[in-house]
Order: structure tokens, then C-alpha cells, then sequence
């Protein structure tokens, strides 16, 4: 039995310069279906679902070059405190559609975070939206 945090990875939330072009790439050429493309707060984001994976999230207004790794949990709070007595560093938490969640420190150049789907209706409501 595993003792991990880490619920479903749901999401790879992806740094974007053109997150039209990242997602008609993806629809396109990759074959995965749309699933919204929001234009708000002078940000563009976009989602893609390919195939049997996680949604594929293109946002403009993250920074960096590597994607964040998105795992779902059940209670935010509890997840954060057990990582925190693990070792394991914790940034500041944020919101999206789907929920709240908190980046995670890691050693390597990976980006991690988990967050707690207490949003999945608002998530579900920009399901189909086209703003580009």
C-alpha cells in the first residue's frame, strides 16, 4: 500500500506564449479535443484533453519553461500539513477554476503541486467556452 500525498494527476498546466497556437496545435495536429479557451485578466488559457491523460492546460501568464504537474487531493489543508511534517517545502497557494491549490518545492527541476477540486462546477461551467 502506497503512503503517497498525491491524489490523480488531473492536470500538466503548461507555460505559454501563444496559447492559441499551443492549442491548435494540439487539436490539430495531436488529435486531442478542445475544451475551453479563456481570455481574462489579460491572459489567454486553454485546455486540451488528449486521449486518456490529464487535461493539458496552455497559460500564458505562468512563468518559466517547464509545466506544473497537477495532483489532486481530497483536503488541501491535510495535504499541505502531511507534506510540510514529510520535509517537503510548500509555496503560496493559488486558485483556478477547478479548485485551490499549492506549488510544491522539489530538488530537481520538476514542478509539482496539488490542489482540492472544491470547485469542479465552476470548472465545469467554462467547459465549451471559446473567448479565441
Amino acid at each position: 500500500m502506497s503512503d503517497s500525498v498525491l491524489g490523480r494527476l488531473d492536470f500538466v498546466y503548461c507555460p505559454s506564449r501563444d496559447a492559441a497556437a499551443d492549442r491548435d496545435h494540439w487539436t490539430d495536429r495531436l488529435g486531442a479535443d478542445p475544451v475551453f479557451s479563456i481570455a481574462r485578466f489579460e491572459t489567454r488559457v486553454a485546455g486540451v484533453e488528449p486521449g486518456d491523460g490529464p487535461m493539458v492546460l496552455f497559460a500564458e501568464h505562468l512563468e518559466g519553461d517547464r509545466p506544473i504537474l497537477l495532483y489532486r487531493v481530497d483536503d488541501l489543508a491535510a495535504a499541505i500539513d502531511e507534506l510540510r511534517h514529510r520535509g517537503v517545502e510548500v509555496g503560496e497557494r493559488f486558485g483556478f477554476p477547478y479548485g485551490e491549490g499549492a506549488e510544491l518545492g522539489s530538488p530537481g527541476p520538476q514542478r509539482v503541486a496539488v490542489y482540492e477540486r472544491n470547485q469542479a462546477d465552476r470548472g465545469e461551467s467554462i467547459r465549451g467556452r471559446r473567448d479565441f
